[in-house]
C-alpha cells in the first residue's frame, strides 16, 4: 500500500512517507529535465533562424536573451506570485506555459511569433526552478542535500537529450514541426506532473525546521556570491575551451569530443558531489572542488591535446559538481526560513553570472590573450576560497 502524507489542520501536508518522497523527487526531476532541455535545445535552432530571418550574431543573441533574460529575471517575482500554489499546480503551470511558448514558436507567425514564444517559454521556466527545488528540500528536510544533487543532475540529462534530439531531427524535418513536437512533449510532461506531484504544500513548520534558526541575510549573501563565482568560472572556461582545443591541433570533431567529455564529467559531478557534501561538509567539499578546479584548468593550458582530453572529464566533475553542494545549502541559510524565495534569489544570481561572465572574460582575452582570459576564469574560482572562511560561522554544526 502506498505511504501517504499526513494532513495538518490547515490542509497542508506534513512529513511525507518514503514512497511519496520518491514520487515528489521524480516529479521535480522530470520538470527540471524538461525545462533545462528546453533551454539548451534553443542552440540547435539558432543557425536555422539566422538563415531564415537573416539575423546577425547580435540579433541571435538578442533573441536568445528574450528567453534567458525572462527566465532569470522572473525567478523572484514568479516565486512570490505562486508560493501559495501546491507543487502540483506550480510545476504543471510552469510546464504548460513553457510548452505553450514552444507551440507558439511552431506556428507560422514569423519572427514576431517566434519572439513571443521565447518570452512565454522563459516565463514557464522561471517558475520551475524555485518551485522544484523547494519541493525537494521540503520533502527531504534536513536530509535534502543528496536529493538536491539528484535534482541538479536531472537537468543535465535534459540538456543532453533534448538538444541532441533536435539536432538529429532538423536535417529531416523543418524547424516548425520539430519545435512543435517539443511543445507536445511539454504537454505530456505536464500531465505526468499532475499525477506525480503532491496536491498540497507542506506545513510551514517544515521550512523552519530545514532552515533552523534564522542566520540573517549575511550567510545567504555569501553563499549566493560563491554560487555566482562558481558559475562564472564554468561559463568562462567553456567560452575558451573550443579555441584551446583548436590551438592544440584539434579538429571540429575533437572539439565536440572535448565538450562531451567535459559535460559527461559534469553530469557525474552533479550526481556525486551532493554525497561528497554530506561526508566532507560544505566547507571541505567546496574547498576541495574549487582547488581541484583551479589546478585542472591551469593544467589544461600546458598539456598536449591527448592528455588534455583525459583531464577534461575530471575537470568536469569538479567544475560542475560544486553546484550540487551549494544548492543543498540554500535551505539551511534561507533568510527568514523562506526556502522558495531563497532558491529564486540564488538562481537569479547564478543565471545572471552565467550570462555576464563570458562577456567579461572575452573582453579580458581580447585586450590581452586567450591564456590570460582562461587564467582569469581560474582566478575566479580561487576567490571562492576566502569566502568559505566568511561562510563557515553561518553554517550550523555539520561536519566540515
Amino acid at each position: 500500500m502506498e505511504i501517504t502524507n499526513t494532513i495538518d489542520m490547515r490542509g497542508r501536508t506534513s512529513e511525507p512517507g518514503a514512497l511519496s518522497k520518491s514520487r515528489n523527487l521524480l516529479a521535480a526531476c522530470l520538470a527540471h529535465a524538461l525545462h533545462d532541455g528546453y533551454t539548451d535545445s534553443l542552440y540547435a535552432f539558432l543557425p536555422v533562424w539566422q538563415m531564415q530571418f537573416r539575423l546577425s550574431y547580435a540579433g541571435l543573441a538578442a533573441m536568445r536573451a528574450l528567453y534567458y533574460g525572462t527566465m532569470g529575471g522572473l525567478q523572484i517575482p514568479g516565486d512570490s506570485l505562486l508560493q501559495r500554489l501546491s507543487p502540483r499546480a506550480a510545476l504543471a503551470l510552469a510546464t504548460l506555459i513553457a510548452a505553450a511558448g514552444f507551440l507558439v514558436m511552431a506556428l507560422p507567425f514569423g519572427l514576431a511569433g517566434l519572439c513571443i514564444g521565447l518570452v512565454l517559454a522563459g516565463v514557464g521556466s522561471s517558475i520551475q526552478h524555485p518551485r522544484g527545488s523547494l519541493l525537494v528540500s521540503q520533502t527531504y528536510g534536513t536530509a535534502s542535500r543528496r536529493p538536491l544533487g539528484i535534482y541538479n543532475f536531472s537537468g543535465d540529462l535534459g540538456k543532453a537529450a533534448l538538444p541532441a534530439t533536435a539536432a538529429l531531427l532538423l536535417p529531416l524535418l523543418a524547424w516548425h514541426p520539430v519545435i512543435g513536437m517539443m511543445g507536445l512533449l511539454g504537454l505530456a510532461v505536464a500531465i505526468l506532473l499532475l499525477a506525480l506531484a503532491p496536491t498540497a504544500n507542506f506545513a510551514a513548520s517544515s521550512e523552519a525546521e530545514i532552515a533552523g534558526i534564522d542566520r540573517g541575510r549575511g550567510g545567504f549573501a555569501v553563499l549566493a556570491a560563491i554560487g555566482a563565482l562558481d558559475t562564472a568560472t564554468r561559463m568562462g572556461y567553456l567560452l575558451f575551451l573550443p579555441f584551446l582545443i583548436h590551438g592544440r591541433g584539434g579538429t571540429s570533431a575533437i572539439v565536440g569530443l572535448g565538450l562531451a567529455l567535459l559535460f559527461i564529467g559534469g553530469a557525474l559531478g552533479k550526481a556525486t558531489c551532493g554525497w561528497l557534501g554530506e561526508h566532507l561538509g560544505v566547507i571541505g567539499s567546496v574547498l576541495a572542488t574549487e582547488a581541484a578546479t583551479v589546478a585542472l584548468i591551469v593544467a589544461t593550458l600546458f598539456t598536449p591535446l591527448a592528455p588534455m582530453l583525459v583531464l577534461l572529464p575530471l575537470l568536469g566533475i569538479v567544475l560542475n559538481g560544486t553546484s550540487s553542494v551549494l544548492y543543498g545549502t540554500v535551505p539551511e541559510l534561507a533568510p527568514g526560513g523562506n526556502t522558495g524565495r531563497a532558491f529564486a534569489m540564488f538562481y537569479t544570481g547564478v543565471i545572471g553570472a552565467g550570462g555576464l561572465a563570458p562577456i567579461l572574460y572575452g573582453a579580458v582575452a581580447d585586450h590581452t590573450s586567450q591564456t590570460i582570459g582562461i587564467l582569469a576564469a581560474a582566478a575566479t574560482a580561487g576567490l571562492i576560497m576566502p569566502l568559505l572562511l566568511i561562510l563557515r560561522p553561518f553554517l550550523r554544526s555539520i561536519p566540515d
